[in-house]
């Protein structure tokens, strides 16, 4: 057991000693003398061409050994693995003194298997590049105010950390006094630093560009939003996709298959080192390694870019998406309503102050729109105030009497509402808007009609989206029916449903899956797990509510929709490597199978070069996923820290 470790752990060691063995060899056989002796006493004489066969034959018998290590392990589950013919292959050839043979292919095994690891090394540690980014140590706040610095396991929430310019954060929090511009792009994927003022939300492995923040701990260690990310990545590598399963049980039958077909061919030919040579040249490296590297590579790029994929094994479906369904609220919209349209039909000076004096007395969501509308207001003091119930606030303001509300409530208060303004009110209300009426001692002064905003990049996104293949493009809300018809309308969608239930929108997801279709849902909302658990693909964004995030495949980080393309374009570019690497790898086999039956050059040492070769070029092709860039909306620096700025710090969990 230990010399089986030995040897293992050696392996590199190993590799070297079997190259110097075959350059000794060949230097002797290629600079001395035929029949020269170079060693001689006498009873015994070493001549060029004993040399030649013992410095073979010893590294034949010292590369096989690893190799012979593996196949063994690979037979005790009943798994038929390249080693095995490998090892075969060599001991066959040793069998027959083509030890020239057997000592080439143990070498060019070892060594591929060396580039392999370091190849893959290097790809792996695009990913491992994320971990470094979270800091070891912070500066924490003592009792007596002073700043010590202490190891990151140390930090408790509720802690108080001090983050100067140039330092990574150390936890997740909320920013308690300084200012600086922090770059999340370790989290969100964007490199445009982010403003960050009291009570602002930082995030873990992201840098401090500028200032100094005291940063109170909200979430730390593996509980932070950046070791969320680090988690997922790692569950996402150990999936198997749908092609590398393929892959398993194709090698499974393959490598045996090689077998049998070195037997026939021995027994057709009578011709041991021509069946030992097909057992070499059928090994299936390449093949085997191809589709791993392409998904390490993929994950890597996304998590980079502010994408998570939960698993390799939704790639093939996400690259297949022809049908997306969207939630509005918080998906398709930023979630934020704001006031789309208004009218005036006051010269009363006063009359938006009356309005926002009253707002002020509410709490319900559209208020706040208004005075973010109104902005720079005069308030009145507000007294005797009524609210209506499903209508609206009744006050007096100055002297006045103000009713703010829905149409109900001007009818309610027996409102004058002239010809056009009903026109006003009628197009507005067709154009999806929620209306907030305002009357000053009944006489009809403003119409506000407020909606939730689009997010910006959306349009943009969808037309990428269909460049992509996405051919159906449909809005599940719960919101009414004529603001679900204006988002579509305007986005140019082919299909709009309001008032659904979230048992609705699944049935719905059900009716197109039932159709052939692969259908991704995008949500934020807990009323949104039912249909994101149930599609094809179920996309989240950074900012909805944990269950969401749980039970999404997909999660977009910053709640970009350019993200989204990305990781869309990112996957078809995944399945299109990883079909390319299999044709690379079963091409290669073919060729040098005909090769072998068809010609007399090929030998066992150049089947082995080849197969390395194609192991090297299937990793390479692989890791051009980790420089994949989607053509990507490029968004004004504030609307990326809007964006960014949406993230919560829980929601990855």
């Amino acid at each position: 057991m230990n010399m089986k470790k030995f040897i293992l752990k050696n392996k590199n060691t190993i590799t070297i000693i079997n190259a110097t063995l075959i350059i000794i060899a060949f230097t002797v056989k290629f600079t001395v003398a035929d029949n020269r002796p170079l060693f001689q006493t006498e009873h015994f004489a070493l001549d060029n061409a004993d040399l030649f066969y013992w410095a073979l034959l010893a590294a034949s018998i010292i590369g096989i050994a690893p190799i012979a290590i593996q196949a063994y392990e690979s037979l005790k589950v009943r798994v038929v693995s390249i080693d095995v013919l490998v090892t075969v292959a060599v001991i066959g050839a040793v069998i027959i003194h083509n030890v020239e043979e057997s000592a080439i292919v143990t070498f060019l095994f070892l060594f591929g298997s060396y580039l392999e690891q370091r190849t893959l090394h290097k790809t792996r540690s695009a990913i491992k590049e994320l971990t470094a980014l979270a800091p070891e140590t912070a500066l924490k706040k003592t009792a007596d105010g002073s700043f010590e610095e202490v190891g990151i396991e140390e930090i408790e929430e509720n802690d108080v950390v001090l983050v100067r310019t140039g330092a990574s954060i150390p936890v997740d929090g909320t920013v308690l006094t300084g200012e600086g511009y922090v770059n999340e792009a370790s989290i969100t994927g964007e490199s445009a630093p982010v403003t960050k003022l009291q009570h602002a939300t930082v995030f873990a492995g992201t840098m401090l560009e500028n200032g100094t923040l005291q940063v109170r701990a909200d979430r730390v260690g593996e509980d932070t939003t950046f070791g969320k990310i680090i988690e997922l990545v790692e569950e996402s590598q150990d999936a198997k996709s749908q092609t590398e399963r393929f892959i398993d049980r194709f090698a499974k039958y393959y490598t045996p298959a090689v077998l049998v077909l070195a037997v026939a061919i021995w027994l057709v030919t009578q011709n041991v080192e021509l069946a030992i040579t097909a057992l070499v040249l059928g090994c299936p490296g390449a093949l085997v390694i191809g589709v791993p590297v392409s998904n390490v590579s993929g994950i890597g790029n996304g998590a980079r870019n502010g994408v998570l994929l939960k698993g390799s094994e939704i790639i093939q479906s996400l690259s297949k998406v022809d049908t997306i369904a969207f939630d509005k609220t918080g998906t398709l919209t930023v979630g934020n309503p704001k006031v789309a349209e208004w009218k005036t039909y006051s010269r009363n000076e006063k009359a938006l102050d009356y309005l926002a004096s009253v707002e002020r007395e509410s709490d319900h969501p559209l208020a706040k729109a208004v005075l973010e509308h109104i902005n720079d207001a005069n308030f009145y003091p507000v007294t005797d105030t009524e609210v209506v119930k499903g209508k609206g606030i009744i006050a007096n303001v100055n002297g006045e009497r103000i009713a703010v509300g829905n149409v109900a409530l001007m009818e309610h208060e027996h409102v004058t509402v002239s010809e056009q303004q009903q026109k006003d009110i009628e197009q507005f209300a067709a154009n999806g808007n929620s209306l907030v009426l305002t009357a000053i001692d009944n006489e009809l002064t403003s119409l506000l009609g407020i909606r939730d905003q689009i997010r910006p990049e959306v349009k943009e996104q969808i037309t990428a989206m269909k460049r992509l293949g996405v051919k159906n493009f449909i809005v599940l809300s719960g919101d009414n029916e004529k603001a679900v018809e204006v988002v579509a309308n305007e986005l140019g969608f082919t299909e709009a449903h309001g008032n659904m239930l979230p048992e609705e929108k699944a049935t719905f997801i059900k009716e197109r899956q039932a159709k052939g279709e692969i259908v991704a849902f995008i949500g934020d909302g807990i009323n949104d797990s039912p249909s994101l658990a149930l599609a094809d693909i179920g996309i989240a964004m950074g900012s909805g509510t944990d269950v969401a995030i749980e039970t999404s495949d997909v999660v977009l980080v910053n709640s970009s929709f350019a993200h989204f393309t990305h990781a869309l374009g990112l996957t078809k570019a995944m399945t299109r490597n990883m079909w390319q690497n299999i044709t690379i790898a079963l091409g290669v086999v073919l060729i040098l199978l005909s090769g072998l039956l068809f010609s007399d050059w090929m030998t066992m040492s150049i089947g082995m070069l080849a197969h390395e070769v194609s192991i090297f070029v299937v990793i390479l092709n692989g890791m051009r996923l980790l420089r994949y860039r989607s053509r990507k909306t490029k968004l004004p620096h504030d609307e990326k820290v809007k964006n960014t700025s949406q993230l919560d710090a829980h929601q990855l969990h």
